[in-house]
């Protein structure tokens, strides 16, 4: 999936400003595609040029007058075709991970730092998820709202989002269980092995 595609579909919310798209992604679309807002803003001129988006501005009082976007029919069309289309194998590039495989030569407790902070992060953007949620719903049932609502897709990529940081977060709680019991068990033969030293310095 391209960026262009990601800003097509996060503009099905409707009209937007760049800095609107902007914190959109950070709190909507981030749990499945992430850009900087420079990419935004380059991407949404991109696509006025393609006529896939339209453009106009807007005065504001007491602020400078914005430029906001919207999909034209030429831009649903596009984003209609790219669903059928098939999608490109998920290929999973995280340095955490080159980390734990390096582990055995490097520095256990800098990496179970690495790992505590990977489990707040997670923690962090389920909060995040969860106040999303909450506002998807906007007091109905899940099942109601799957059933009736405009727009299902927002809430699927979000439980897909969800499901991602939970498995996170069970993952870091059994890296750290095993380094923990690793240790444990280091500290038991060390102590063991000064024990048996004792025993062997002392007279018979």
């Amino acid at each position: 999936m391209s960026l262009k595609h990601a800003v097509l579909a996060a503009l099905l919310e409707g009209e937007a400003s760049g800095y609107d798209l902007a914190k959109l992604f950070d709190a909507a679309v981030a749990n499945f595609w992430s850009a900087t807002p420079q990419q935004l803003y380059r991407e949404l001129e991109r696509l006025a040029d393609e006529e896939l988006v339209s453009a106009r501005l807007v005065a504001q009082e007491r602020r400078p007058t914005k430029r906001v976007f919207a999909l034209t029919e030429s831009g649903l069309q596009a984003l209609a075709s790219f669903t059928g289309e098939p999608p490109r194998p998920t290929a999973v590039r995280d340095d955490l991970l080159v980390k734990i495989q390096a582990l055995d030569c490097g520095d256990p407790a800098g990496v179970r730092e690495l790992v505590e902070e990977r489990a707040a992060f997670s923690r962090g953007k389920l909060a995040r998820y969860e106040r999303l949620r909450e506002r998807l719903l906007d007091g109905r049932g899940e099942e109601e709202y799957l059933r009736r609502a405009e727009r299902v897709g927002p809430y699927l990529t979000l439980l897909r989002g969800r499901a991602f940081e939970e498995e996170n977060l069970r993952w870091c709680a059994r890296v750290l269980a095993v380094l923990a019991e690793r240790e444990t068990a280091r500290e038991t033969a060390r102590e063991t092995a000064r024990e048996a030293a004792r025993g062997a310095a002392e007279p018979r």
